[in-house]
């Protein structure tokens, strides 16, 4: 079920983000003048920096890091998502693959799918989402999956919010 929020409301809440809500990304067209500022700060390999060596390289051509690929996505969540959300961060990255590499020129879009939920017993208030992230290029080839919680605040208090169903699979 794709899922967009009515006019009303106000902020993406614990509450909306049911199982299967799935969310559209933005678009982003990854530049070779950003591939290589970024790997020139962060991941300085050949690939990253020299457009002749990435051609050579199994990469294709100049080709954006995979952190910057993952960079890149974050900002796609950001701004679909939590910009306008109740977030409280995350307890880290359950999985993450580069699927294909990004190379100057291509255009990402994608998906994030709420695969899971639960209220947390130890954080009255606050509920942890499980996405599951796809970006694709724009030739329809996945890039990268990504699956991680993310900490929500709830709109109704805890013992409204979905009480003991929601908290099925363990207290963190």
């Amino acid at each position: 079920m794709t899922d967009t929020m009515p006019a009303t409301r106000k902020k993406w809440a614990f509450e909306e983000l049911t199982e299967g809500t799935t969310i559209a990304l933005g678009r982003k067209t990854v530049g070779a003048d950003e591939i290589i500022a970024f790997a020139r700060e962060f991941d300085p390999q050949p690939m990253h920096l020299d457009e002749a060596v990435g051609r050579e390289s199994l990469l294709g051509g100049l080709a954006a890091s995979g952190w910057h690929s993952c960079a890149i996505f974050m900002r796609m969540l950001y701004d679909a998502l939590l910009a306008d959300s109740t977030s409280q961060g995350s307890p880290g990255i359950d999985d993450a693959r580069w699927k294909r590499p990004v190379i100057a020129g291509d255009t990402l879009t994608g998906t994030t799918t709420v695969i899971a939920r639960r209220a947390l017993r130890s954080r009255p208030g606050i509920g942890m989402v499980t996405f599951r992230h796809l970006v694709v290029n724009q030739r329809g080839e996945t890039v990268m999956e990504m699956e991680n919680p993310i900490m929500f605040r709830m709109r109704a208090a805890p013992e409204t919010a979905g009480g003991a169903a929601e908290t099925a699979g363990g207290a963190a």
